[in-house]
């Protein structure tokens, strides 16, 4: 598949190849739900807590006798059954973390990768940074590939420079090519991607490595 490369300020410049073995497959919506769940479950706090009756502070006396007043039998204030009282099966603290198969997640991220390359969706730019740091400088040149969507830049290596200029972009988001996350590639609008990237992706997942 080939793939046209673009200056940062919008002109086409050449075309680059793109590995089909890794944006050239068909895509599997089952390991990609599998992906994105796993993601989203790992990211979860699971600090909701609940106090059950015998936590919950209060006397253990009974509020009225047992017989003669017409009432409900019940027990203490501390009961479910009373404003205040303890909560029946309330949530606990819980890690809501699991390991998702090393082999299924790359196969989701190529999957993603391969949807993405075959729409309009996916556009690979020439090799660039932002020096100055300034989010305006950083905006200038995603107004050419993208106006205010949900946007992954996939970098070459960790440009501490380029997301110093993006961290005030809302839409804008950034991954490395070997730390990418499958649910902000499934759901950007727009996948910018470095032309030195492409090759790093091509050769972090080829499946050479995956047999290793």
């Amino acid at each position: 598949m080939e793939k046209k490369v673009y200056s940062t300020s919008g002109k086409e410049l050449r075309t680059i190849t793109l590995d089909d073995k890794v944006f050239g497959l068909p895509v599997n919506d089952d390991v990609i739900y599998y992906a994105i769940t796993n993601e989203l479950a790992n990211m979860r706090t699971g600090t909701a807590c609940t106090k059950g009756r015998a936590e919950v502070h209060g006397s253990n006396a009974k509020p009225f006798k047992q017989k003669g007043t017409g009432n409900a039998r019940r027990g203490d204030k501390k009961s479910p059954l009373m404003v205040g009282g303890g909560t029946i099966f309330g949530p606990k603290p819980k890690d809501y973390s699991y390991a998702m198969p090393k082999k299924a997640k790359r196969l989701a991220i190529k999957s993603i990768l391969s949807m993405q390359a075959q729409s309009d969706r996916f556009t690979v730019v020439e090799d660039f940074t932002v020096e100055s740091g300034k989010t305006k400088d950083l905006a200038q040149i995603l107004n050419n590939f993208a106006k205010d969507e949900r946007t992954v830049i996939v970098l070459k290596d960790d440009d501490a420079k380029i997301k110093q200029a993006g961290r005030n972009l809302p839409f804008v988001s950034f991954l490395s090519y070997n730390r990418l996350r499958a649910h902000d590639l499934f759901y950007a609008r727009k996948v910018v991607v470095l032309e030195s990237a492409v090759k790093n992706l091509s050769d972090f997942y080829a499946e050479d490595k995956e047999a290793k």
